[in-house]
């Protein structure tokens, strides 16, 4: 039970700290509106040849031709409505006849409250082709990790970090098939498939050695079949900690640097709904990029978008030859659309992935069970932890 008279006691006693985080904030504030007119007075070749000058190899980000066009960083979005109506007409018109795929995935984890160690994945996915009838398609994949497939125990247990990897593995496979088969029904220039998340996996440089790989050959292998493909994709990030604008801007107007992410660098040059930023390629600094492990970072062009007002904008990254061909702004008009059909700025092909995909607690617990039935008619061992009975018990 929280105790309201602690609690306010606790507050004050980091009243300072909390003063001294607003001071800073201000100095922050101040620090990128002096950046940010130094940037804005440069054109995109010579944000360009700064960056060659700097010998920075992955500096963020590197302009596009876009930048020239886009005054204060903001490509505004032509269509302004003052109600729904007029704005779910338009998402429809921009929808009919595309066919438009999403894909997510939750999973279980190893516990330790079973004596036989398992670990599942659940892939949902989402195809809508925005026909008349409403011909759509709602389906899952579960898979099963045995102990052979969880890789090494660490300290007695066995890790999460092998059911992480083939999660996001199969996601983009799924997606990978998805489009495949949009491609034989010849709709593959017609359609978007979403992916929920960035493609550019900084997190797997993080990883001990031997397990980034398959997030990087996953990652290559989805833009390579869109390009192959001529299928438009792209990555959705709703909520970004990434800095690659921000250490674009920090290199070629500072020193001193901005500590800012690009959503709170950016999203005050974006007032309206749909608003977006001039797309970059990206070139994010990170332990992959430093190594010669993530080339395909260059493949990927990246835009920020004022998809909700109560929030920083998105993040929608898209393969480089979709820019290159021209097909960039229709792709994201797909994209605006879809969050117009969803609710709150969010794709309604990816709501509707997430939920098909989900694994809630009772779900676990039913799978649970499952698997001792399995394990039991195999004539094999099973027992549940005193921790895991007293759940099962006041449940």
């Amino acid at each position: 039970m929280l105790s309201r008279n602690k609690v306010l006691e606790a507050l004050e006693n980091k009243r300072d700290r909390f003063e001294e985080y607003q001071a800073s904030q201000r100095d922050e504030s101040e620090l990128r509106r002096q950046l940010l007119a130094r940037f804005l007075s440069m054109s995109a070749a010579e944000v360009a040849e700064r960056l060659v000058a700097s010998g920075q190899e992955w500096p963020g980000a590197w302009p596009t031709e876009e930048l020239d066009r886009a005054g204060q960083l903001c490509i505004p979005f032509a269509q302004r409505w003052s109600s729904y109506p007029p704005a779910r007409s338009w998402a429809l018109s921009v929808l009919a006849g595309r066919p438009v795929a999403a894909v997510d995935g939750s999973q279980i984890p190893p516990s330790k409250e079973l004596s036989v160690p398992v670990g599942a994945i659940q892939i949902g996915w989402f195809l809508n082709y925005h026909l008349p009838g409403g011909r759509y398609e709602k389906d899952v994949l579960f898979v099963v990790l045995p102990p052979q497939e969880l890789g090494e125990q660490e300290g007695g247990e066995f890790p999460d970090w092998r059911v992480n990897q083939e999660r996001f593995v199969c996601e983009c496979r799924q997606l990978e098939g998805l489009m495949e088969r949009l491609a034989a029904q010849g709709l593959s220039h017609a359609s978007l498939s979403l992916f929920d998340g960035s493609f550019i996996v900084s997190f797997a440089g993080q990883l001990r050695p031997g397990r980034a790989g398959a997030y990087l050959d996953a990652v290559q292998r989805l833009l390579d079949r869109s390009h192959a493909l001529q299928t438009p994709l792209v990555g959705f990030v709703d909520s970004s900690g990434s800095r690659d604008c921000v250490m674009l801007v920090n290199t070629v107007a500072g020193p001193p640097h901005m500590r800012l992410t690009d959503g709170a660098f950016l999203g005050p040059l974006l007032p309206r709904w749909g608003d977006r930023t001039p797309f970059f390629v990206c070139a994010r600094n990170d332990p992959l990029s430093q190594r010669g492990q993530a080339n395909f970072y260059r493949q990927v062009a990246f835009c920020y978008i004022r998809l909700a007002m109560e929030r920083p904008p998105a993040r929608l990254e898209l393969p480089l030859w979709l820019l290159e061909s021209g097909q960039a702004e229709a792709t994201v008009d797909l994209v605006r659309a879809e969050c117009i059909a969803g609710a709150g700025g969010y794709p309604y092909a990816l709501e509707t992935a997430d939920a098909v995909a989900v694994l809630q607690q009772a779900d676990r617990e039913q799978f649970y069970a499952l698997f001792q039935q399995f394990v039991e008619k195999q004539g094999l061992p099973f027992t549940l932890s005193r921790k895991q009975l007293s759940k099962l018990a006041r449940r």
